[in-house]
């Protein structure tokens, strides 16, 4: 008889332990789910957020570029024009400041992609770049690259193999003063053939000219003005990127 109340016994309590361990059960992991919504909530906002940014920083950075390599085109492409270096058709020469209307935004777009590129190649590589991360350093680039241009314009030599070569030298010069990367050097020589392969379909076509083309349709040293721009834009863009903070030189 007592084994048979022991057992009545357990059979009716075995249920309410049961149902108590379950409900507490189903309560932890209702918690737990609630946890992991909100944990959810809270890292998709932060991400959207962070996303959002990202976006504005990379249109701020882009719109600078844009604007930089708008201007530069604008004042070299006059340089050019004033000393007969490239001739444009009667026409197209009635719009702002007697230059064609269509070179400073697409030297702007073109800045904007170069200047974008650099920092992403950089972070691709996983190599970051860290030499010379200075406004000022910047600044002297740019002054360099304007005495590239100005002296394609102004020095005289003998044929435009030397000036070519001369100003094949000041762009290397460029580069492994404020650059010396791989990869700046790599999208240097991508920007030039490039760019030289546009500008000779340009002026196959008619868009305009140059005075005294010895590499087919342009001259032999417009590929180093080319070169000696993109490592400068992709400088700014390196620059941009930093968000401004200046870092010491590692020379």
């Amino acid at each position: 008889m007592p084994r048979l109340e022991d057992h009545c016994w357990s059979c009716s309590c075995s249920p309410k332990a049961e149902t108590k361990h379950s409900s507490g059960a189903n309560w932890f992991a209702s918690k737990a789910e609630e946890m992991m919504s909100i944990i959810t909530a809270m890292l998709g906002s932060a991400y959207g957020s962070l996303h959002d940014v990202r976006t504005a920083n990379l249109i701020r950075r882009g719109l600078v570029l844009f604007t930089v390599g708008a201007f530069l085109a604008l004042v070299l492409n006059l340089l050019q024009i004033q000393r007969n270096v490239t001739l444009f058709p009667e026409e197209v020469m009635t719009t702002l400041l007697s230059s064609a209307w269509w070179i400073p935004p697409c030297c702007g777009t073109g800045a904007a992609v170069i200047g974008l590129l650099y920092p992403c190649l950089d972070s691709h590589l996983g190599e970051p770049h860290k030499f010379k991360r200075e406004w000022a350093s910047v600044m002297r680039c740019i002054a360099v690259f304007v005495g590239i241009n100005h002296a394609s314009v102004k020095l005289d030599f003998a044929n435009n193999v030397q000036l070519s070569l001369t100003l094949a030298a000041l762009s290397l010069g460029l580069w492994w003063t404020f650059d010396r990367s791989r990869s700046g050097f790599g999208l240097g020589i991508t920007t030039a053939f490039l760019a030289t392969v546009i500008t000779q379909l340009l002026v196959y076509n008619g868009v305009y000219q140059y005075t005294s083309p010895d590499f087919l349709y342009v001259r032999s040293w417009l590929p180093c003005i080319f070169f000696s721009g993109g490592v400068t834009v992709g400088n700014i863009g390196r620059q941009l990127a930093m968000g401004g903070v200046e870092k010491p030189h590692m020379d």
